[in-house]
């Protein structure tokens, strides 16, 4: 689509809103701006673990409004599940593009284009009605264990790196596929059709189905160096092609709004909606992310390490991931820590903040963490609330708090958690020199962007300086460029990426606090070993005591 096609779309629309949503309700929040007249406009729409994100942006790039809507949170069943509604998520949809178009105070008309990205991995099963069939298996799932174990005694985990370019997890798409098919045969039965969370809320506005190379990578199912759909893991695995979504590159425009999805949303109908990109290449395109040398460290509920690069770049290890980038063309590497800003989250939960003030909660933490000396007088956080992937593809990993001792604060802790993801991230950079992955600049995403005393902590873990954008909207921002490339507005992601993404501010590593840091992550190395050793014992002995049992 050209830049002239989409005038003429604006042009053709003249539509105000009409609607707005009447109760705009304590979980979401807008930010307005002042109205902009005849400008052609781009809509991010990020649909993440905790919530979802609309945010508009202008033919610059500059951010014109945006707003969020929480989830409910995901259930857990059983421990190491996780599963969300995903009609929770195209309600929150709903709410924060409305909100998000009354608080860039334009009309509707002036959105040409609209983008998505999304929490990557999950399973959503519709049956031929395009019903939901139950709750989405999403990413940090860890059921799925012996179905690895059988994809792997299957295959043998080379070939299936050779096939998809990445090692079975319990993460992947495909391994939740073959749970419920194995465990919930009534369901299987009813599955006409498998989207991803994104993919769900974009055929709820659009009622076209379809997906990225980026978040087809993260399902087991994509010849990733080949970006098609892997024939002999299908096959092999019995999985239908019929049942799989139509792939597209992240630039391409999928479908149109449809007359459902405008009512809902108070978006125009037909306006073009590209594919997008699984949240950590969409999040990767908003940072800049899209040429090799440049790598980023992104906190959000998951941690992220991400890289691009020329062709796919393969750990014969399985530790990190190897996947297509949004960038046409182009791949990514990738390692993930499951439980980075989850981990500050867990303990904000569980033991709250400090009644002081009334100011953001994640603000008070940090304060309470900067009372406390680097390396946390030998406190060490391991954040393995949900598993882990990088480096160790564990899926039975767990957290611990380790050194505790009298003298120790909530500071201590605090801090420890903060630098244990840290550590978590920097396995991923310990990869990427095995590897020759180029790591000249380091920008940093999410939370862990936006907290100071984060920022340095990280550039002192890392023992590099880290850089920290004009603009950091995450995912969203990714998304909307996205829809700006598609629509015209830029020629490449590239080009899109060299004129709106901008540098604000470069942390250096403290000299003295990196040494003690990097000692203190040696410590943290030996940690897990000795964690599985730990928990291999415990599960000798229960076994022992079963065997006792039954014998008896």
């Amino acid at each position: 689509m050209t830049r002239e096609t989409v005038i003429g779309h604006l042009a053709g629309q003249r539509e105000k809103i009409t609607e707005l949503v009447d109760d705009f309700g304590s979980a979401g929040y807008a930010e307005p701006s002042r109205k902009q007249e005849g400008v052609i406009q781009f809509l991010g729409i990020d649909v993440g673990t905790e919530g979802t994100r609309a945010l508009i942006i202008d033919e610059q790039g500059r951010v014109i409004a945006s707003a969020s809507e929480e989830h409910a949170p995901f259930a857990s069943p059983q421990a190491g599940w996780a599963e969300q509604d995903p009609s929770d998520w195209w309600r929150a949809c709903k709410l924060a593009v409305r909100r998000a178009l009354a608080a860039a105070n334009t009309g509707n008309d002036q959105i040409a284009c609209v983008g998505f990205s999304g929490q990557m991995h999950g399973a959503v099963l519709l049956d031929r009605h395009d019903d939901v069939i139950r709750p989405a298996l999403i990413w940090c799932d860890q059921r799925t264990e012996p179905q690895v174990r059988k994809l792997s005694e299957q295959f043998g985990t080379d070939r299936l790196i050779d096939l998809t370019c990445n090692a079975p997890l319990t993460n992947f798409t495909l391994t939740k596929l073959l749970w419920v098919r194995e465990n919930e045969p009534h369901n299987w039965e009813r599955v006409a059709h498998v989207l991803l969370p994104k993919d769900f809320v974009r055929f709820q506005l659009t009622g076209e189905r379809a997906i990225d190379m980026a978040d087809a990578s993260g399902t087991l199912l994509l010849d990733v160096a080949h970006r098609r759909w892997s024939a002999e893991v299908l096959r092999a695995t019995g999985i239908d092609l019929q049942l799989l979504p139509t792939l597209l590159e992240s630039p391409d425009i999928c479908g149109r709004v449809s007359a459902r999805g405008a009512e809902a949303t108070g978006l125009c109908a037909g306006t073009p909606v590209v594919v997008g990109a699984g949240d950590q290449a969409a999040g990767a395109v908003g940072t800049g992310i899209v040429r090799p040398g440049t790598v980023s460290a992104t906190i959000g509920t998951s941690g992220v390490v991400f890289g691009a690069t020329d062709r796919p770049a393969l750990d014969p290890k399985g530790r990190i991931h190897t996947f297509c980038h949004a960038v046409p063309g182009r791949w990514h590497v990738m390692g993930v820590t499951q439980a980075a800003g989850l981990s500050l989250r867990w303990f904000r939960d569980r033991f709250g903040v400090l009644a002081k003030s009334h100011g953001d909660p994640y603000d008070q933490l940090a304060e309470e963490a900067a009372a406390a000396p680097p390396a946390s007088d030998g406190v060490f956080w391991v954040p393995y609330l949900m598993g882990e992937r990088t480096p160790h593809c564990d899926p039975n990993a767990r957290a611990a708090l380790i050194g505790l001792s009298a003298l120790h604060t909530r500071s201590h802790v605090i801090r420890a958690i903060l630098e244990g993801v840290a550590f978590s991230l920097r396995d991923t950079f310990t990869i990427f020199r095995e590897l020759n992955v180029p790591v000249g600049r380091i920008r940093l995403g999410g939370g862990g962007a936006r907290s100071p005393l984060w920022r340095q902590i990280q550039a002192d873990v890392y023992g590099h300086a880290v850089e920290v954008l004009a603009v950091e909207e995450g995912a969203a921002y990714g998304a909307a460029i996205l829809a700006g490339v598609g629509a015209g507005n830029w020629h490449s992601v590239e080009s899109a990426c060299d004129t709106v993404v901008r540098i604000a501010e470069e942390v250096q590593p403290n000299a003295r606090d990196s040494t003690t840091l990097d000692q203190a992550y040696r410590s943290y190395r030996k940690i897990y070993p000795a964690l599985q050793q730990i928990a291999n014992a415990t599960g000798a002995e229960a076994a022992i005591s079963t065997t006792t049992l039954s014998i008896s």
